[in-house]
């Protein structure tokens, strides 16, 4: 079974950046798309950026132009950039890999937007 471990949340000032990393227990980015989430406190847990095997990407409208997915396969490691951060973005962020109805989650970090 594939782990994932997230890291590099954090407290950061309104318009201030942090990146996000997800390390995987083995090589999977062939087999499956990965993906970041986040859940803010009374909230549905919502999609932010999806990076296929592909290497292509989307992401939730409300992230557009200000967070990036990117993947170092070598690393097997996931990163979400996330800069221009609002108090909006506070939440706890999940990595996800999926492949034909398999989901794995990692165990989430916090991100507190907040002055």
């Amino acid at each position: 079974q594939v782990q994932l471990v997230e890291s590099g949340g954090g407290l950061v000032q309104p318009g201030g950046s942090l990146r996000l990393s997800c390390v995987a227990s083995r090589s999977i980015f062939s087999i499956y798309t990965m993906g970041w989430y986040r859940q803010a406190p009374g909230k549905q847990r919502e999609l932010v950026a999806v990076l296929t095997t592909g290497g292509n990407t989307n992401y939730a409208d409300s992230v557009k132009g200000r967070f990036t997915i990117s993947r170092d396969n070598a690393k097997s490691t996931v990163y979400l950039q996330m800069n221009s951060l609002k108090p909006g973005d506070t939440a706890v962020y999940y990595c996800n890999a999926g492949h034909f109805g398999v989901n794995v989650w990692g165990q989430g970090t916090q991100v507190t937007v907040s002055s």
